[in-house]
């Protein structure tokens, strides 16, 4: 099957779409970037082939199995490469302890690595049987991060073994686990997936021609804070700014302004009735107000990046917060919670911060027109989304705002319609109306 690429290589998260000769959105791929630049667009794009593949699945067998049956066996096949991951991190927390830890507390501490990885697993496979799992982070890092620091602090000091001193191997190992090449190809886990749910005749007949199926990648092009990295051809790069304002329109065709949060920089973008871009503002001086700012925050509150919008949205109050400077914010929010504020109000306050940072670019820009999409993964924290809805209409007034559930993907989008342009110019899209 003859299909086209985009990567968009980001500061913290790397995302892929794979692209059918009609337009058609066949697959998408994300990871975390931080770690290892040189490896995430090919991860990015092996997960994007995977999920590929999954629709080709899923066409094969809906009729006969139905989407319950499609969705077992996708859960299963996460659980699969999340085993596979913590056997890998087991063995990178084992080594490392041999090689660092002094020998009266390697025992002790190999023991609590032990308990931590095997109920780590157990508690992946509990979640996997729960007929409505709970929303969870798309990285196997805060996945196992939340779960290893809660149980570090469980275990601590019981064999030894200290709480820094746990959380410190797992530090070190997260880093090592990133940067190894993962088995997340479709063909490493789908028959453990399959016998995990039963090994059901219809949804073998469906993986068999799904694995048959070859994809040939006739373009590939590149976009995103860290493109210059990517071994592309010249001519197959495109920046940010063109791929955002493409990918927004094509999901969204009546979109005149864009609004991109992403890790490291904020981009406020104006485009015409083709998607092209007219006008754009750009901080692009530090991470202040950006995705990296609210990972830091979720590092300093020990919790899940994941977690800081449904947590902010219990507020009753927003705590004004006078700087959106990753380096003044550790102490900040310390300042607040030490006079008795609360951490719901404190979340509160610094959305609208980021937001308002982000006004001021839109307003450089040329303002705010009819439709509005807000992209990049920020725009899957709701309490984001509210803090604009409510500034946009403040100062505004009523706007169309539109978020894809997949907006993260826009810019790998806009870079995956630049491929398809390259090999096959004039081409409809039929991206699929909203779904990035």
């Amino acid at each position: 099957m003859r299909c086209y690429v985009g990567v968009d290589l980001g500061s913290t998260t790397t995302k892929a779409v794979v692209l059918g000769e009609d337009g058609r959105i066949l697959g998408r791929g994300i990871t975390n970037s931080r770690a290892n630049y040189d490896l995430a667009a090919d991860v990015a794009r092996t997960e994007a082939f995977v999920t590929a593949r999954f629709g080709l699945l899923r066409r094969e067998v809906q009729r006969s199995a139905g989407d319950a049956r499609l969705s077992a066996l996708l859960r299963a096949f996460r659980l699969e490469q999340t085993l596979a991951q913590l056997q890998r991190l087991a063995a990178a927390l084992h080594a490392e302890i041999d090689h660092a830890v002094a020998p009266a507390l390697r025992q002790g501490t190999h023991d609590a690595i032990d308990e931590i990885i095997d109920r780590s697993r157990q508690e992946e496979e509990q979640v996997f049987l729960l007929p409505d799992p709970p929303l969870r982070s798309d990285f196997f890092r805060d996945v196992a991060g939340s779960t290893f620091s809660r149980l570090a602090e469980e275990l601590a000091n019981r064999d030894g073994a200290s709480f820094d001193l746990l959380l410190g191997l797992y530090d070190k190992c997260i880093i090592q686990v990133e940067n190894t090449p993962l088995e997340l190809g479709f063909h490493d886990h789908i028959g453990a997936a399959l016998a995990r749910i039963g090994d059901p005749p219809e949804v073998r007949a469906g993986v068999q021609a799904a694995t048959a199926m070859a994809f040939d990648a006739a373009v590939t092009c590149g976009t995103g804070y860290g493109r210059a990295r990517l071994p592309f051809p010249k001519e197959w790069i495109r920046s940010e700014i063109l791929c955002h304002g493409l990918g927004a329109h094509a999901m969204f065709p009546r979109t005149r302004t864009v609004l991109d949060i992403g890790g490291q920089d904020t981009k406020a973008i104006q485009v015409d009735g083709e998607g092209i871009v007219t006008s754009f503002q750009m901080n692009d001086r530090c991470a202040a107000g950006c995705g990296r700012y609210l990972g830091y925050i979720a590092d300093e509150m020990n919790i899940g990046l994941h977690e800081l919008g449904p947590i902010a949205e219990q507020s009753t109050r927003k705590v004004r917060i006078n700087s959106t400077c990753t380096v003044f914010a550790g102490a900040e929010l310390r300042e607040r919670l030490g006079v008795g504020e609360r951490r719901e109000d404190i979340l509160a306050g610094l959305h609208r911060a980021v937001i308002l940072r982000a006004m001021s670019l839109l307003a450089r820009s040329g303002g705010i027109e009819d439709e509005f999409t807000f992209t990049g993964g920020v725009a899957n924290n709701p309490a984001a989304v509210q803090a604009l809805r409510e500034l946009v209409e403040e100062n505004y007034g009523r706007r169309t705002l539109n978020i894809s559930p997949a907006s993260i993907y826009t810019g790998a989008l806009g870079a995956a319609i630049f491929a398809l342009r390259v090999d096959r110019p004039g081409a409809e899209l039929d991206t699929g109306g909203g779904e990035a």
